[in-house]
Order: C-alpha cells, then structure tokens, then sequence
C-alpha cells in the first residue's frame, strides 16, 4: 500500500512540473474607494433620515389652504407668506419624483437655504396623484429649520406648491 501512494505522489509530481504559481495582483476583500459624489450623497441620505419620518402625523390644517407655524412663530408671519410678502430665493420641483428622492432632495433645499442665507423658499410638488402634496408638509414640519409654510400664492404655484420659510440663525450685522 505505501509502494501505490509513492508511485501516486511520483505521477502528481510529474503532471505538475512545469507549472509555475498564479500571482493574485487585486486584492478583492479591501473596501473601494468611494467618489467625493457617493460621499456626499450618503451624507444626504443620513441627513435626510434623521429630520424627515414618514410615520410621524402633525396636525395640520384638513379644510383650507395647507398652512402650518411653528410655535414659536408670530402668526403674522403665516400670513406675510399667503400674501405673498416673502419671495422665495430658491426654487426646488419635485415633479415626477419618489418619495425617496423627494425627501432627498427637500433636506438640500433646507441646507441650501441655510448656507445661502435664504430666508423663503418654494417647493413645487405638482398635483399628480397627491402622495407628494401628502408628504411634503408632514417632512416640513419635523424639521427644526422650518419656521413655517403655506400654500404658496398663483404667481409661485398656487395649491400645486408650498412657500417655506427657514430659521437661518444669527447673522451678523
């Protein structure tokens, strides 16, 4: 039996001779190297995430235009914005988009606002079938930002859109 195992190991030995070894050049357990892009979209995402839940209810208006204050708002400022006193510097549509884009794309608007300056803004969710125009108001009011929204007036969209106004903090004089 060890004379069979010899002349097996002989035989191996002679199929495998002039083989030579496979270098592995990339090393396919590291983690890849994320874009500045996919860096920042994620960002967004967690951004997105953390302000904006899709199971909290507010209480908002159920007849009427959509409208809501936060607290420590002056009701007046509601009103300047149904007037139309306020003219939004940024302009964000969201036709045609998901939830998840919109909800996306609605956390860039406030941050833009906020690094801008920009105290009024105008979210166009279109009519369609209405998720949106659901959703929308519900995100603006869990953000710590928003000071207050309403029905935006026919020459910013009409009921097909929200003027929103942000809490941009102190500025300097």
């Amino acid at each position: 039996m060890n004379d069979k195992n010899i002349t097996d190991f002989e035989s191996f030995s002679d199929l495998v001779a002039g083989i030579k070894p496979i270098k592995q050049q990339a090393h396919h357990f590291k983690q890849p190297v994320k874009t500045k892009q996919q860096v920042e979209i994620k960002a967004q995402q967690i951004h997105a995430s953390s302000y904006f839940s899709d199971t909290y209810q507010p209480l908002l208006p159920v007849t009427g235009p959509m409208r809501w204050a936060n607290e420590n708002v002056d009701k007046i400022e509601l009103k300047r914005l149904r007037r139309g006193d306020y003219v939004p510097d940024l302009l964000l549509d969201l036709h045609g988009l998901r939830q998840s884009e919109a909800k996306l794309e609605l956390a860039a608007l406030i941050q833009a606002c906020v690094k801008q300056n920009s105290i009024c803004c105008s979210v166009m969710h279109g009519y369609g079938m209405g998720i949106l125009k659901q959703q929308i108001p519900m995100w603006l009011a869990q953000h710590p930002k928003v000071k207050a929204f309403h029905q935006a007036p026919k020459e910013w969209g009409g009921d097909a859109a929200l003027l929103v106004l942000i809490d941009i903090g102190d500025q300097p004089l």
